[in-house]
């Protein structure tokens, strides 16, 4: 069976310019290219962590990983939400990130209880940037858990910046914030003319010293 997939080359110019794709819906084959006049970052130097999650992410409650299980976690993120109904991830869309993640382009977080994945992330890595798409969550609070992973990766190997495209208010928590397209263009460029490694595997404890740093300036 031939899967249709977003020309991979033409696709990272495309997120290099600001622009990024989603599909109209979930069963849906058409593709839309974005490019919002106000952007929604996670600033990485300045994130805030809620105490009451970091101590809870301190117990090392869930076991998290790189890039272990990237299928299941961006086919988990195209499943309909309960409260949101369809999502914009399509089988182009899957199919592309799936090759982006075969490219080296594509991440994943991965958030494991007993065993069982139950929550994750995943984005696109271009020089300093991190290009996050979707997440997912199955038990309370797994896909935070994969934030401040992510977080303290990005933080740790230098990244300049974490774009989560739109609005979010879930995000506010953390210290995400609009801005727009001029000021992040500037950062964008920056970002991807910078180089900066996302590593195989990332040691908890690491994570959670670099988070203790961080908690400190927020």
């Amino acid at each position: 069976m031939i899967y249709k997939i977003l020309d991979i080359k033409s696709l990272l110019e495309f997120y290099k310019k600001g622009f990024f794709p989603m599909g109209e819906n979930s069963y849906s084959d058409n593709i839309t290219f974005y490019k919002p006049k106000k952007r929604f970052i996670i600033p990485i130097k300045s994130f805030h962590i809620p105490k009451r999650l970091f101590k809870e992410f301190k117990k090392e409650k869930f076991e998290l990983s790189i890039n272990s299980n990237f299928i299941s976690v961006i086919e988990h993120c195209a499943k309909p939400r309960k409260n949101e109904g369809q999502t914009w991830i399509n089988k182009i869309i899957t199919n592309t990130y799936i090759q982006l993640f075969k490219e080296g382009y594509a991440k994943s977080i991965e958030c494991y209880y007993e065993k069982e994945l139950v929550g994750g992330l995943y984005g696109i890595h271009i020089g300093g940037c991190f290009f996050g798409e979707s997440m997912f969550s199955k038990k309370n609070n797994s896909s935070k858990h994969c934030l401040l992973f992510l977080i303290s990766i990005l933080q740790n190997n230098n990244f300049i910046l974490l774009d989560s495209q739109f609005y979010n208010h879930h995000l506010l928590q953390f210290g995400a914030k609009e801005i727009d397209d001029r000021e992040y263009q500037k950062i964008l460029q920056k970002g991807i003319n910078k180089s900066c490694i996302f590593p195989k595997t990332f040691n908890i404890d690491k994570s959670i010293y670099i988070l203790q740093l961080l908690s400190h300036k927020s």
